[in-house]
């Protein structure tokens, strides 16, 4: 991409609708805590595409650093202190991991930029499985909650984790006694649904869609308070269970910026959220536009962290 022409460059920013060309950080950079095909990895990649697509960044680099639920990225992004050209693509599973690694390094030593979307989680079961509702899954479950094992592409503490306990709890099964296999992303956690190593998956909107196109999947219930256009499924609540649950993903920045940093990388997500080629991945991946910019970003990240110890310590699974 960087050797394109001044031409196609050009091209690009006239796509994009935005502003000067190439006006953000030049050497960019965009870290995800997680492997490559998760939640993070997608959300990252495609903010890279339009960044470079709408002339703001030329050809950020993404970079994958997993480990230990996302806090191995965290404390490299603590280490980087004062790195104006460093991003991290974060968001409730990063909050969850500080409380289950009990991590030196915490999302409140880092810059705040932005939250970016949220995204409902779906239950997913593959084509060929027995359950064809929700209640079909529920009566198997409460049942057997030991043998019908339930997997997610979080760790414990993380998005896909923490929407199947809540969705245990509002069934009346208590979350000791769910079996839940966690995989590195939504990639891996759909090859076990696939294989039938687990009865059913809790994943991402963004992560699934291809394959409930495709009719690979069938979803049970959407974790939205209303219905998601395109998937032909109830809301939990719809179904039976009182219960509703968002996923967001958002990018934080080394601590110990200058002014002048903070600002631009700032600005460079601003100018991304504005940018039309970010509009269409949102309406492409189903993101809802939850953008929330700066010192307001970083007190909701405060609250989220006292918000996700209190769902933990009231679920039982709480470290402290």
């Amino acid at each position: 991409m960087r050797r394109r022409t001044l031409l196609a460059a050009g091209v690009a920013v006239a796509v994009g609708g935005c502003g000067g060309r190439w006006s953000g950080p030049a050497d960019l950079r965009i870290m995800v805590p997680n492997a490559p095909g998760s939640g993070y990895d997608l959300t990252a990649r495609t903010v890279a595409q339009a960044l470079d697509t709408a002339g703001v960044v030329r050809d950020p680099e993404v970079f994958n650093l997993p480990g230990a639920s996302g806090t191995v990225g965290l404390q490299r992004l603590v280490y980087e202190r004062g790195n104006g050209d460093l991003l991290m693509l974060m968001g409730l599973g990063v909050v969850g991991a500080q409380e289950t690694q009990r991590a030196e390094a915490t999302l409140a030593q880092t810059t705040p930029v932005a939250r970016l979307i949220e995204e409902p989680a779906l239950v997913v079961v593959p084509r060929a499985a027995p359950y064809r509702t929700l209640a079909d899954l529920v009566a198997a479950w409460r049942a057997d909650p030991g043998g019908t094992p339930a997997g997610g592409g979080s760790s414990p503490a993380g998005p896909d984790h923490l929407a199947l306990m809540l969705t245990a709890k509002g069934v009346g099964i208590a979350p000791a006694r769910v079996r839940y296999a966690s995989f590195d992303g939504g990639g891996d956690l759909l090859a076990a649904v696939f294989r039938g190593e687990v009865a059913f998956g809790v994943s991402g909107l963004g992560e699934t869609a291809d394959q409930v196109r495709s009719g690979q999947l069938r979803v049970l219930a959407v974790t939205s308070p209303a219905r998601v256009p395109g998937v032909d499924a109830p809301t939990l609540r719809e179904a039976g269970a009182d219960v509703v649950f968002a996923n967001w993903r958002g990018l934080v920045a080394p601590p110990g910026l200058d002014e002048p940093a903070r600002d631009t990388l700032r600005g460079t997500v601003e100018r991304l959220h504005a940018s039309r080629p970010w509009r269409d991945a949102m309406s492409r991946n189903g993101w809802t536009d939850a953008y929330l910019a700066g010192d307001a970003f970083g007190r909701f990240v405060e609250a989220e962290t006292a918000r996700v110890t209190a769902v933990l310590r009231d679920l039982g699974l709480s470290q402290q």
